[in-house]
């Protein structure tokens, strides 16, 4: 059965309290059996140790002719896997089943009058029979939970049985509105906790479980080091402990380990909220919180909360809501767990009553408690009431043995005892305290059961066999096949015709593709530093909404073209096919050239931009960029190379016009500068002549000049973007080098850049901050050199905890440091050569790269067949001597700018 606080809606109160353990009288009994060891006792109960590892609990109590024998296993429903949910739970019903010795252990407990049970929950499993006092029975109770630890048959036959009582069980949860609820809360208050798994399982799982995971599960667990017997009522002690000895001393000690249980779960952050809908007759209002581990003194606030909170009739939530007729009954009572647990209040209400005003009664109520804690009257009560359950259990050794299984899990069984001093001690400012402290609004979980006659599910159907789906397949004919193209510069040159659509430079590269595909890459140059002053904003604007309506077709329909011209990325990149490339060259001028900047499409990217950016306000990445953009800019506001801060950018897009956009796309879009580059399958000829067709006459109004930059020497700083609640930092460190990508030496600082941090993981930088040190997921280096300016520059970057930047620092340092004094090897200058080689031929071997590298080219007026092949040949001449000299010569750590986003409360202190 399951645990039996399922079986009702408030227990009683489970409170950890700390007390002194005086030491026993051993001077009457008979010395311990061999191979049992005394280990403490308290108030009565008396704990010994076999060499096995199984731990004895006696707790002698004539005033009854019963006794009490309970042994409880630290497993439960937390320690199952994926798959085998509901399988502790099963095994203890397999466990009844019997062994050879005891084949029909019903039958024996009906045969000697005994009461027994099993009940399985999140932490632990436990067993008990109680039965009338006499040695016989004493010594019969021992052998069979000895003989039942090791030897039960868990079989096959016992499964294909016992899985359908199992499953009616399950069937029987079902039925209840608050056993449903109770599942569905604990699934959605749990991110990887097992306690987010009800402990009856799931239907498939309790149906599909095999045999083979049960006997591990078994074997595992069912040992004399994970159980705790206890010897509860009328029995005579030195006889116990020998008959305990007899029957489990002989059980050999496991060599196996316990698996470790190492998952923790994260902080909530945000009230959660959900729905089941079923039909009934009354609903349910839950409301959870996250709370301690019994172990942790809060939890012993927390659960003396609840029934000043939820008690009946006394409680706050019985006084405003079943005193006031809005809710039928409250209830209210707090998970006693090894791991963090719930503290869960609810309601039960009419059918057809308001249920949101209850719900948020009981939110306020709990919530409320940290601001008006309990009154002296409350907390009294609330003692009394605790002192009279602890009393009741304790003084009743026949229900002693359940009550002490939920402390046993704990992790000793005098937990038990933790109640009096603690409780007693208990202020009502600690209450008001620990409820401040966790009864709040982003730690919540909220349920409400909803009746309903016709519920709108959706049954997922299972999927159909695979034999099935194939046996009407019939596969159409293959597409043609592509030809066998060697992507080296003097190959791709000589197999590329130029030429010119008015302004545009024109790179074609005809060639079998399969599936006859071709890609494009259009670029269009316009305005200059002075023309295009003030107008960043206007101009990003303008870009996003190419694409979003002409003066002949809507965003939609231009959606519908491309998708019928089977295009795929935009409309200055793209993918067609041979057939449809005429088409999509049609419709990308179109769309670039007749764009007619609709209002509402403005208002939406406007939107976009300003909510895009604003996700960005506490991002470490992005704050960390910008801030170092801002250390690193030399340019006045409205200057296009300027550096924008986010609130800058928010600003400037707010401020945009719609008349300005529509003014610069007519003043400077046009087709007198730029470039076009098609790769693949195509008709070089007839392509040529509609790009001139469409293109030519399309001219620019303004000038065009390249905006460029210059490499300014920066003093080096340390600046931190605090960006709270952020998990994840980042790590960025920035200068300047006065270098162009044609200086002689800029391949031999390519292969040494690489060598450091360009090849990110393969590289010294990830062998020391990932690898050996732990410290990041990702790190790397980048380096910057232009063709047309010097402004180059060199960086390192790397995400860890926050705690953690000063040691990626120190790391970072120390790894240029080793570089710049010892160099590098042959073996890592050969393969830094060999790894950049081969990224540029992947580069090359795909069409939409070499579209993009033969725009940029020509942009520069260069050509793979002089330039690149130059420059593959520059970079394989790269020695150790030539790497080490560049990096010495460029790379100059204490001109590094850090730039570092995180929390602040974690990172560390400047």
């Amino acid at each position: 059965m399951l645990h039996p606080t399922l079986r009702r809606l408030a227990g009683g109160l489970l409170i950890l309290v700390t007390l002194f353990l005086a030491p026993p009288v051993l001077a009457d009994m008979a010395p311990l059996p061999p191979g049992v060891q005394y280990v403490t006792a308290v108030e009565g109960i008396s704990e010994y140790r076999l060499d096995n590892g199984l731990r004895v609990l006696l707790f002698p109590d004539a005033a009854k002719p019963t006794l009490t024998v309970n042994i409880t296993y630290l497993v439960g429903s937390r320690h199952e896997n994926y798959g085998e949910t509901g399988m502790a739970h099963l095994l203890e019903h397999l466990v009844f089943k019997g062994t050879p010795s005891h084949p029909n252990i019903p039958d024996e407990f009906k045969q000697r009058g005994a009461r027994w049970n099993g009940t399985t929950w999140l932490d632990r499993t436990n067993y008990f029979e109680l039965v009338p006092a006499s040695d016989d029975n004493l010594r019969w109770a021992i052998a069979l939970e000895a003989d039942s630890m090791v030897n039960s048959f868990i079989a096959r036959k016992d499964l294909d049985s016992e899985m359908t009582v199992v499953r009616n069980e399950f069937e029987m949860g079902e039925n209840s509105p608050f056993r449903v609820m109770l599942k569905r809360l604990q699934s959605i208050a749990y991110d990887w906790h097992a306690y987010g798994r009800d402990t009856i399982g799931n239907r498939s799982d309790i149906e599909n479980v095999k045999i083979e995971n049960l006997q591990a599960f078994y074997r595992t667990y069912y040992q004399p080091d994970n159980a705790v017997l206890l010897l509860a009522g009328k029995f005579d002690s030195d006889k116990a402990l020998a008959y305990v000895a007899q029957s489990f001393g002989k059980i050999p000690k496991p060599s196996r380990v316990l698996p470790p249980f190492w998952t923790v779960e994260p902080t909530q952050d945000g009230e959660r909220n959900f729905m089941v809908r079923r039909k009934a007759d009354e609903q349910l209002v839950m409301v959870a919180y996250k709370v301690p581990a019994a172990l942790h003194p809060d939890a012993t606030a927390l659960a003396v909360a609840s029934p000043i909170l939820a008690g009946t009739p006394t409680g706050r939530l019985h006084k405003s809501l079943v005193e006031t007729g809005k809710a039928a009954q409250v209830f209210g009572f707090q998970f006693n767990l090894h791991a963090p647990s719930l503290a869960l209040f609810g309601a039960v209400v009419k059918k057809g009553e308001p249920v949101e005003p209850v719900r948020d009664a009981i939110i306020r109520e709990v919530e409320g408690l940290g601001g008006t804690p309990p009154t002296a009257q409350e907390l009294e009560r609330v003692k009394l009431q605790v002192q009279k359950q602890w009393e009741h259990a304790f003084n009743n050794h026949e229900q002693i043995g359940v009550m002490l299984s939920e402390y046993i899990a704990l992790g000793d069984w005098r937990l038990f005892f933790v109640g009096r001093e603690r409780v007693a001690k208990l202020s009502a400012e600690a209450i008001g305290a620990a409820a401040k402290t966790y009864f709040r609004r982003d730690n919540r979980t909220v349920g409400i059961f909803q009746p309903e006659d016709a519920p709108q599910r959706a049954d997922i159907p299972a999927a159909p066999a695979l034999s099935e789906v194939l046996k009407e397949f019939k596969p159409k004919q293959a597409a043609a096949a592509g030809e066998v193209f060697e992507p080296t510069p003097i190959n791709i040159q000589a197999r590329t015709r130029f030429a010119q659509a008015g302004g545009l430079k024109v790179a074609m590269l005809p060639k079998k593709n399969r599936g006859e595909t071709v890609s494009v890459s259009i670029r269009l140059n316009w305005g200059d530093e002075k023309t295009l002053f003030g107008k960043k904003a206007i101009g990003d604007m303008m870009s996003g909404l190419i694409g979003r309506g002409t003066d002949k077709m809507s965003r939609e329909q231009l959606s519908d073209a491309r998708d019928k011209l089977k295009m795929t990325g935009g409309f200055f990149d793209f993918q067609t096919t041979r057939a449809n490339l005429e088409g999509a060259l049609r419709l990308a001028a179109h769309a670039m050239r007749d764009a007619n900047f609709p209002e509402s499409e403005f208002e939406q990217l406007r939107k976009q931009f300003i909510t895009g950016a604003e996700s960005q306000k506490n991002e470490p990445n992005a704050r960390a960029g910008e801030l170092l953009g801002k250390h690193f800019n030399r340019y006045p506001k409205g200057d296009w190379r300027y550096s924008s801060s986010i609130d800058e950018t928010i600003a400037d897009v707010q401020a945009v016009k719609l008349d300005e956009v529509r003014a610069l796309h007519k003043a400077f879009y046009g087709a007198s500068h730029g470039q076009v580059a098609i790769v693949g399958d195509f008709d070089a000829d007839a392509t040529l002549k509609v790009l001139q067709a469409e293109l030519e006459p399309w001219k620019s109004q303004q000038p065009y000049n390249p905006i460029l930059r210059s490499y300014a020497d920066v003093a080096p700083a340390k600046l931190v973007a605090p960006t709270p609640d952020k998990e994840n930092a980042i790590f960025l460190a920035r200068g300047n080098i006065d270098i162009k990508d044609d200086a002689p030496d800029f391949p031999a600082l390519q292969v040494a850049n690489h060598i450091i941090g360009g090849g990110q993981i393969s590289s010294r930088l990830g062998d020391r901050l990932r690898q050996k040190d732990g410290l990041s997921y990702s790190v790397g280096s980048w380096l910057t050199a232009h063709a047309l300016d010097n402004a180059g520059d060199w960086g390192v970057y790397a995400i860890a905890a926050p705690q953690n930047v000063a040691k990626v620092e120190a790391g970072m340092r120390e790894e240029v440091a080793r570089a710049l004094k010892d160099g590098f090897t042959a073996k890592e200058v050969a393969d830094a050569v060999e790894g950049l080689l081969k990224l540029r031929l992947q580069n090359r071997a795909q069409d939409n790269g070499l579209t993009r590298g033969w725009a940029d080219l020509m942009f520069l007026d260069r050509s793979y067949g002089n330039w690149v092949s130059a420059s593959d040949r520059a970079l394989s001449a790269v020695t150790a001597e030539s790497a080490l000299a560049a990096a010495r010569k460029h790379l100059n750590p204490e001109k590094l700018s850090i730039a570092v986003g995180g929390d602040p409360a974690k990172l560390p202190k400047q």
